[in-house]
């Protein structure tokens, strides 16, 4: 039989798992594999398991939301010979599933997984870390890993909406210069996401049209300070409406920029926390994993 390697996080989204377990490994033995369950014991566990681990499989699958997944990703790409990874969402929101077309239902991503064919996909490389579809600093950012565990579960995707509406009157600007295609950039910055995505947060569309995860490009959204209510309501439409139509938004398409700022900015990756930086460089390293995909 082929020896497929499952990881899991017992906490991800409302814990769900724990009562479908039996059905997700029962299909996997169904499809003809010799399973070795694996839960996660603290952060930053599945990327070391999958880095150790994953060579003496055939497959990988993991559960969990977008940060896990992230976490397995990142463990991947520190190895030399890779496998292919199915995903079975648990999480709040699941932007990467969404993108993917990766089924809701855990027993029907837990099909996927084993009888779906491979997609090979973009990979970020964000320094010495990976993240599979997005980094981000400013607005809404900071609310995927501040927000309660209790509060996610409970709210889904519109957590993240709520907690960043109670934060739009402390607004957080940061003066950046921005670098790509010998192109240069320098203004001050409410929000900057690097995705590779459909979907960031529970929402659709915020990263534009045309986005393809195997193109070797990310899409980058750039938003400005507003320098009064009209102007933050014009951004708000052009995100809302889907339509660059401000120019208080910079939106385009580049496979490398580098980011400078004299304070430290916080970041995330996948909605989780990335550190603080005054220098970043973001790669994109095209199709980079294998991602089972639906047929």
């Amino acid at each position: 039989m082929r020896k497929l390697l499952f990881i899991f996080n017992p906490y991800s989204g409302k814990a769900q798992i724990k009562n479908r377990l039996l059905e997700i490994v029962d299909t996997m033995v169904k499809a003809g594999y010799e399973v070795t369950i694996y839960p996660t014991q603290s952060c930053g566990d599945a990327a070391n398991k999958t880095e150790h681990a994953a060579g003496d499989y055939e497959l990988l699958v993991v559960s969990g939301g977008d940060g896990t997944l992230d976490e397995a990703v990142d463990g991947m790409m520190r190895r030399e010979q890779r496998i292919p990874i199915g995903y079975i969402p648990a999480g709040s929101t699941n932007d990467f599933a969404v993108s993917l077309n990766i089924p809701k239902d855990m027993g029907k991503a837990a099909y996927t997984a084993v009888n779906g064919i491979p997609f090979l996909c973009d990979v970020g490389a964000f320094g010495s870390k990976h993240f599979v579809y997005v980094a981000a600093f400013g607005l809404f950012t900071g609310v995927s890993y501040s927000t309660s565990q209790e509060r996610k579960n409970l709210l889904g995707h519109v957590a993240y909406l709520l907690e960043g509406v109670k934060s739009l009157h402390d607004i957080t600007y940061y003066r950046i210069r921005a670098e790509y295609d010998n192109i240069r950039l320098e203004d001050e910055f409410m929000l900057g996401m690097i995705t590779n995505s459909t979907s960031v947060g529970g929402f659709k569309g915020m990263t534009g049209k045309d986005v393809r995860l195997d193109d070797g490009v990310f899409e980058v959204t750039l938003i400005k300070k507003p320098r009064n209510p009209l102007e933050l309501n014009r951004i708000i439409q052009s995100l809302r409406q889907k339509v660059d139509s401000t120019d208080m938004v910079y939106s385009f398409k580049t496979d490398h920029i580098r980011f400078f700022s004299e304070l430290s900015i916080p970041w995330t990756l996948d909605g989780e926390y990335g550190g603080a930086h005054t220098e970043v460089e973001i790669q994109n390293i095209c199709k980079a994993v294998e991602i089972i995909v639906p047929s």
